[in-house]
Order: C-alpha cells, then sequence, then structure tokens
C-alpha cells in the first residue's frame, strides 16, 4: 500500500493478587516484567513480516489546496487529531503543497452542528479541494454540504455518508489494534487484572473495548477486565476531559486493574497521570504516545501503544485525490493494510512478547483469528 512509507516517518514526527502460577502455553515464560496470568498457548511469529512493500513514487500535488477540519482537540491532542495533523503536514511536504495553499479549522465540545456546517462550507468556498472531516461527528454535515460543492473532494475519518458520492469514506478496524493491546495488557499484569477507559460510550470506542477485550482473554482466559466510560453517548466532553480520565483510571486501579488502557482522546493524557501516580501502568492508543512530548512527564508507564493510522489515511486521501485515483484507497485500514499496528517504543516488552504479538497479528491477517467488533 501506499501509505506504508509514510507510517514509521510521520509518527515519528507527532507532538505527541490472583495467583496464576504458570503458563499453560507450553512453557512460554510470562513477559519481562512478570506476570500474574496464565497464558494460552501463543501462536508461532511468522517467518517474514506481514508488511506490504513500500511505494516511493512521489505524486505532485502542488496545484492543490487542501484543507482540514478537526474534532474536538484539534492539533495538540496527543492523540486523534494529532495523527490527523501529522498526514497532512506529510502531504504538504512530500506532494509539494503550498503552505498558503492550506487551511486548518476545529471543531468546539458539543458545537451546535450548524457550527460544523460552516466550517466546512468555508473550506470549500474559499476553494479547497480535497477537504478531510476528522471524526465521524461530521457525518451528518457532510450529508448536507457535499452535495452543495460537488466538485470537491471530501475524506471523512471514521464514518460514511451513502448516496454521497464525492464523501470518500476513511475507516479502521480499530478492535484489531485493541486485541494487540490487550495481549500486551495480560502479559504486563502481575495481578491478571487490566482496565478500559472509553472517552464515550459509542459504538467507535465500544469497538476499542471489544478488541481490547478479547485479545487479553485470548491470551489469558482467566484475566480480570473492568472498564469505565468518562461519558455517555451524546456527550463528548469525554474526549477533552483529562480529570475525569484521571478519575476514571482512578477508580479501575482502586479496583485492583495494574494495566489501563484509555481510548479516549485527549482524556488519556489523565489516565496516564493516575497510572504513574499509583506506580502500574498504561497502553497507548491511536498514536506512538511514549514518544509523544505532551506524554512526556509520564511515558514511563507507557508499555506500548495500538496504532491507528489515521497519519497514513489523511495522507492517502490526499495523494490519491492528487492522482485522481481514490478507487485504489482500502475499503477498511485495517492490520493487513497497515491501517493499524501497534508500537513498542521504551525498550519495555521483550522479543519473546513481541514474537507473541507478530503470531497473533499474523493470525488475525490471515483471518484465523476474527475479532469482534462488539462484546
Amino acid at each position: 500500500m501506499r501509505g506504508t512509507a509514510v507510517a514509521a516517518i510521520a509518527l515519528t514526527s507527532l507532538m505527541v493478587v490472583s495467583a496464576c502460577a504458570k503458563d499453560s502455553g507450553g512453557g512460554t515464560p510470562p513477559a519481562a516484567s512478570g506476570s500474574g496470568c496464565e497464558f494460552s498457548a501463543p501462536p508461532t511469529a511468522p517467518a517474514t513480516s506481514s508488511t506490504s512493500a513500500a511505494n516511493d513514487k512521489k505524486v505532485d500535488g502542488s496545484a492543490l489546496k487542501i484543507g482540514l477540519a478537526y474534532d474536538i482537540g484539534g492539533r495538540g491532542d496527543a492523540s486523534f487529531n494529532d495523527l490527523a495533523a501529522a498526514g497532512f503536514d506529510k502531504a504538504i511536504k512530500d506532494m509539494g503543497v503550498k503552505k498558503e495553499n492550506t487551511r486548518e479549522l476545529s471543531a468546539a465540545p458539543n458545537e451546535d452542528e450548524s457550527a460544523k456546517q460552516t466550517r466546512l462550507r468555508q473550506l470549500a468556498s474559499e476553494g479547497f479541494n480535497p477537504i478531510v472531516g476528522v471524526g465521524f461527528a461530521y457525518t451528518e454535515s457532510l450529508k448536507v454540504v457535499a452535495p452543495e460543492f460537488p466538485n470537491v473532494k471530501f475524506g471523512l475519518v471514521d464514518s460514511a455518508v451513502d448516496g454521497v458520492s464525492n464523501v470518500t469514506p476513511l475507516v479502521f478496524a480499530e478492535q484489531e489494534g485493541a486485541f494487540l493491546a490487550g495481549v500486551v495488557a495480560a502479559y504486563q499484569s502481575k495481578k491478571c487484572h487490566v482496565g478500559f477507559v472509553g472517552g464515550v460510550d459509542i459504538p467507535l470506542i465500544q469497538k476499542f473495548e471489544a478488541g481490547y477485550y478479547q485479545g487479553a482473554k485470548t491470551a489469558a482466559p482467566k484475566v480480570s477486565i473492568d472498564k469505565k466510560y468518562i461519558t455517555p453517548a451524546g456527550d463528548f466532553t469525554g474526549f477533552q476531559d483529562p480529570p475525569k480520565g484521571q478519575e476514571a483510571a482512578k477508580g479501575l486501579i482502586d479496583k485492583g486493574a495494574d494495566v489501563v488502557y484509555p481510548a479516549a482522546g485527549a482524556s488519556g493524557i489523565g489516565v496516564f497521570a493516575a497510572v504513574k501516580e499509583a506506580g502500574v501502568l498504561a497502553i497507548g492508543c491511536d498514536a506512538d504516545q511514549y514518544n509523544q512530548p505532551a506524554l512526556a512527564a509520564n511515558r514511563d508507564v507507557i508499555v506500548a501503544s495500538s496504532l491507528k493510522r489515521v497519519d497514513v489515511a489523511v495522507y492517502d486521501f490526499f495523494e490519491a485525490a492528487a492522482a485522481n485515483d481514490l478507487a485504489s484507497l482500502p475499503k477498511v485500514f485495517d492490520l493487513k493494510s497497515n491501517g493499524m499496528g501497534y508500537a513498542t517504543s521504551g525498550g519495555k516488552i521483550d522479543a519473546k512478547l513481541q514474537g507473541i504479538l507478530e503470531g497473533y497479528k499474523a493470525q488475525i491477517i490471515e483471518g484465523k483469528i476474527k475479532v469482534a467488533d462488539a462484546v
């Protein structure tokens, strides 16, 4: 896939006691940190990488005017929006887009739907084309605005607009990356007890929960898993409230969880603070959060991150639009297309667990493991 080469480069530029005494997996020991779980027999790591070869052909985008409409939090959220920003920046650099021909606009928490429509209309009416709406929150607005500008190519992260031909869905198999996060959590937990913090209780975040649950249970069937959503469906402040993220994580830790995985946008900053204070561990989400400056104070608790490569999807959309080849984009950005993945920055995952992760990843890609998108 064309975006494979982008991922490694773009991600580095972001700002951003239960006694399961022995391993049941044919003698496989727990991860280097020590674990209280009893493990299933893990799959064997593949002999070669499943990553496809990179395509280094450059597309000329110097004639483009590209626009980006962020979800709440905007650039600097150390997560989802920063990934979109990385893809945007990479497109400007690699395709020769002039800086004056770029525009970024951000959303406000719980803003009126008309504000989203105004933002999209502003970009389109000022000649920006293509335009990406970052997040499913733009779905309803694009149903209205996209038909008003039939010659503008819109990309929509995390959703689709049926029957509107100039909106390209950029959707992901979030549950696949979260599955690998669940495997890591089980192997890193000393109590065989892990936790999940969701930003908002909606189907998109429930996909993360489902994959995390399945991954942890596949690796260690007796693992205990607790969850907490910061806000209910309809209240999207749960993606931008670090104090509530900290409170949610503390509740899970008080119940006994010693590895916590947040799918909570900027609220994850608070989750990592709670984890640091308690002296337990965390797994990053969406970006390689160990390497993000906004999380530098707490990064030593992040043992790994699941990667949702929004940067790749945004870059690939701009590149495909410039080449007039939107049909070349994958229907779903998943592990097979390098749209999902994991990072182990920080050196806390040993070679044995790395091999186990690669084994599970290969089984998902091959279809031997099917990851559910709901618990």
